[in-house]
């Protein structure tokens, strides 16, 4: 009985060791080690959404592709200088949210009464301690604000006005709400305004539309073994004032543990804190035992696609291993290499 027992189990393994390894579009399918000794790794995300070849220009293909690197290679040259892996995961995305090309900070999305409010956390995976803030108008690099409240309060998330009181408390400059405001999401604003009016959305209020999903965010590991996480978003284009998305919260949009891995996700935030998806994919290694790649596969090609969401994650794990997986057609993205190389991509079939 023993026996048949073992016998039954071991095919139990297998299968499930075969469904982890399945590949899909939007998955990077091989494990990277960085070669440094001890190890160091660097990855960024831009957002994942409808981001299909011929959808850019060459010219602004090529204006992404050229902030990516600079925001990848920045973080990477931090590790390699001794910094932590918290100070590269924000000056990386300070890059990102200083850049109109991307929905966090200066190029963020309009909500419904035409106004910015802006999302963003970070995890220290050595303590698991984390801070994150939601919908402030008046922050210009919120990553830091969410470093503040995680160094320098008892508390984890704050909000709104309370949020930029403490910035100013923390010495932080304020700076116009006009500051955020760009052309093009300024139209983009002006079109969805048009499409609620004319009465062309959906019973949940989203336009028929998918919506390119703009949040940036990295993850890290750095010299003495600790991993971060961390997520900036300006949130849904026309979202309802007071909307909050996975960004700021943790375990959702942003997770960071040593035993595991660093993840930071982008897409439909509703979905994705139903799912508990950054969280999960730590969970599934530690519970599970998966390596980081068929764990962000598993969540986002599997879970969150069964629920109905969309988007992806970047991940790394303790050993400088990273996982990249989005079910959407197109996420910016770009790593360091196994060769300490910048490695940077857009498209689904790249």
């Amino acid at each position: 009985m023993k026996q048949i027992f073992s016998s039954i189990l071991a095919v139990i393994v297998l299968f499930m060791s075969t469904l982890a390894q399945k590949t899909y579009p939007g998955s990077e399918l091989k494990q990277l080690q960085s070669p440094q000794n001890p190890r160091i790794g660097f990855v960024i995300h831009g957002g994942a959404g409808v981001i299909s070849r011929g959808s850019l220009t060459p010219e602004k293909e090529a204006e992404y592709r050229k902030k990516l690197e600079e925001a990848v290679m920045a973080g990477y040259r931090a590790l390699q200088e001794g910094k932590t892996a918290l100070e590269a995961v924000e000056l990386a995305i300070r890059i990102l949210e200083d850049s109109p090309l991307f929905n966090a900070g200066k190029g963020a999305v309009f909500n419904a009464e035409g106004k910015n409010e802006l999302d963003a956390s970070i995890m220290d995976g050595k303590t698991l301690k984390a801070g994150a803030v939601a919908a402030v108008q008046r922050i210009k690099n919120p990553i830091s604000l969410a470093r503040l409240v995680m160094e320098k309060s008892p508390h984890v998330l704050l909000v709104g006005e309370g949020a930029e009181r403490f910035a100013v408390k923390q010495g932080m400059e304020l700076v116009d709400p006009q500051y955020f405001w760009t052309k093009e999401r300024w139209e983009q604003y002006l079109k969805m305004k048009k499409e609620r009016e004319e009465k062309t959305v959906n019973m949940l209020g989203m336009p028929e539309v998918q919506q390119k999903y703009g949040t940036v965010g990295a993850v890290a590991l750095d010299k003495y073994g600790n991993l971060a996480a961390g997520t900036s978003t300006g949130g849904m284009n026309y979202k309802m004032v007071g909307r909050v998305g996975d960004t700021p919260i943790i375990g959702a949009g942003t997770y960071a543990n040593n035993e595991t891995c660093a993840v930071s996700a982008t897409g439909w935030g509703e979905y994705f804190i139903r799912l508990n998806v950054a969280r999960d994919v730590s969970a599934l290694m530690e519970y599970r035992a998966l390596p980081i790649q068929q764990a962000t596969d598993l969540v986002i090609q599997q879970k969150l696609k069964k629920l109905g969401g969309d988007g992806g994650v970047i991940a790394i794990d303790k050993f400088g291993n990273i996982g990249i997986s989005f079910n959407t057609e197109g996420m910016y993205r770009a790593y360091i290499n196994s060769e300490g190389k910048p490695v940077v991509m857009i498209y689904k079939d790249e």
